[in-house]
């Protein structure tokens, strides 16, 4: 039998013991609840630091919600509407001796949403979707004052609206600085979901940036999920200081109702926005002159580009800042004075908060080398389109004389057998009795004129129509199979 020495009886005490304790500690964390439910006793501090800082945190939200809401207020807005033209019990089959006499239904339209006072003197900030057209506007305060609202001035671009109440010792919202945020951390909503006025919901800041939502022409949205429903429009996203960082303006969802993804206009937008309207009215928008795409991995490829993101330049407007600064065609765009554009919303938008006059450095890729262009930024010339507002309105009006066009991209022209050198845009519908239709035109008819302008593209075509808007006729120039004729369509 093998002897064991002093010192080795001393290592294995010190062993036994390190043992135990770790073994007593692993417990002690794996069975912090005894069977009963009641806390174990060493797990008592750790819960109830737990506890305590929920309770914090819960405190934070209710601090914030109660200096909050008596600034944020419930927007009422009313407009009489006339009955849409079609059949009604007046309607008398269209006949016009009938119709001196018996005008068509009309109707009050109320809409509903939130804003934000900025300002002692009774300025406050709303979304544009929800006073534009508002014959009158109603505000209601949450120590139950109301006022009668007055529109200072809109900007459907990015979808603000400054709206003032005759007032004085207003409570106010501290505005924030949306560029510091951080994608994690705790946001507040204020509004009046569904008429339920000061409404609180918490959530967190789920992404930054985000474009191509399709909403508004300036898109730089603050995505959170924070409930935000319908009469939340124009309310404030608050951080944990109370400062607003944005302004709640849409939400994602196929129910018509909260899905965990809502969006807001960040404040610094919201800012640069308020201040021009607050001075002159409206708001002057820069214009860069090109019209662009954006760069797909695929594109990047059959152009021998390295990057897979950026703006694409497939068009250069003449006598425009582009043109004056040295911009090409096939010229990628990557950054907006230092920071990266990912693709051809962000550039829009990043170009149309710019006031005409700024200076901007593009930092671009032009034959596989990145180079600096520096261009002045102008307003856009008469006959630009630069809203989606004023493209939606144009196409609608295009609709009324029956028909819908579109570029002629390659897979257009290989379905109607258009050749490659045609220019214009081509019918890819034509509405059932409307003027174009008793016209006899039908899908794969090529426009190459407009009112006497030759144009190549859809954009040149809505901008010629833009110069002739009110107007209740249209004069086309048509290519087809069998040659070029000339049409006129009226909607009298």
């Amino acid at each position: 039998m093998k002897k064991i020495t002093f010192p080795k009886i001393i290592i294995i005490v010190l062993l036994a013991f390190l043992l135990g304790f770790a073994g007593r500690e692993v417990y002690q964390h794996l069975n912090l609840f005894k069977p009963e439910g009641g806390i174990a006793e060493d797990g008592k501090v750790l819960k109830e630091e737990g506890i305590q800082l929920a309770q914090k945190l819960s405190e934070a939200f209710s601090v914030v919600a109660e200096r909050s809401a008596p600034a944020v207020v419930y927007i009422e807005t009313e407009r009489v509407v006339t009955g849409t033209p079609g059949f009604h019990p007046f309607d008398f089959f269209g006949d016009e001796f009938f119709r001196r006499f018996f005008s068509p239904p009309r109707f009050r339209e109320r809409g509903a949403g939130s804003g934000f006072i900025i300002s002692k003197d009774g300025y406050i900030v709303t979304n544009n979707h929800v006073v534009e057209k508002a014959q009158k506007i109603t505000v209601k305060l949450l120590d139950g004052r109301v006022f009668q609202g007055k529109v200072v001035g809109t900007d459907p671009f990015s979808d603000v609206a400054l709206i003032k109440v005759d007032a004085n010792n207003l409570p106010t919202l501290p505005l924030g600085n949306s560029d510091m945020i951080r994608v994690g951390e705790w946001v507040i909503a204020i509004g009046n979901p569904f008429g339920l006025t000061h409404t609180v919901t918490v959530g967190v800041v789920s992404a930054k940036g985000r474009s191509g939502i399709g909403v508004t022409d300036i898109e730089d949205f603050i995505q959170t999920d924070a409930a935000i429903n319908p009469g939340n429009s124009g309310g404030p996203l608050l951080n944990l200081k109370g400062e607003v960082i944005g302004m709640n303006t849409a939400i994602f969802s196929r129910s018509g109702g909260y899905m965990g993804i809502g969006f807001a206009i960040p404040i610094n937008i919201v800012k640069t926005v308020v201040e021009q309207l607050k001075t002159k009215g409206k708001v002057e928008r820069g214009w860069l002159g090109v019209v662009i795409q954006d760069l797909t991995p695929d594109l990047a490829k059959e152009l021998g580009l390295k990057v897979t993101e950026g703006v694409l330049i497939t068009e250069i407007i003449p006598d425009s800042p582009a043109a004056k600064a040295g911009l090409k065609e096939k010229d990628v765009i990557i950054k907006v004075n230092g920071k990266p554009v990912r693709n051809a919303s962000e550039l829009r938008s990043q170009i149309l908060i710019l006031k005409p006059g700024t200076e901007v450095e593009l930092e671009i890729i032009r034959n596989g080398e990145k180079k600096i262009v520096k261009a002045t930024i102008e307003a856009p010339k008469r006959g630009i389109l630069t809203s989606k507002a004023e493209l939606q309105e144009l196409q609608d009006l295009l609709e009324e004389f029956g028909i819908i066009v579109s570029d002629l991209t390659p897979d257009i022209a290989k379905r109607f057998g258009i050749p490659s050198k045609i220019r214009g845009v081509v019918i890819v519908e034509v509405i059932p009795d409307t003027p174009a239709d008793f016209a006899g035109l039908y899908p794969g008819m090529v426009i190459e004129e407009i009112f006497g302008k030759k144009i190549k593209n859809s954009l040149e075509f809505f901008e010629v129509l833009k110069n002739y808007k009110n107007r209740k006729s249209l004069l086309l120039g048509i290519r087809t199979e069998r040659g070029k004729f000339y049409v006129t369509l009226s909607l009298e």
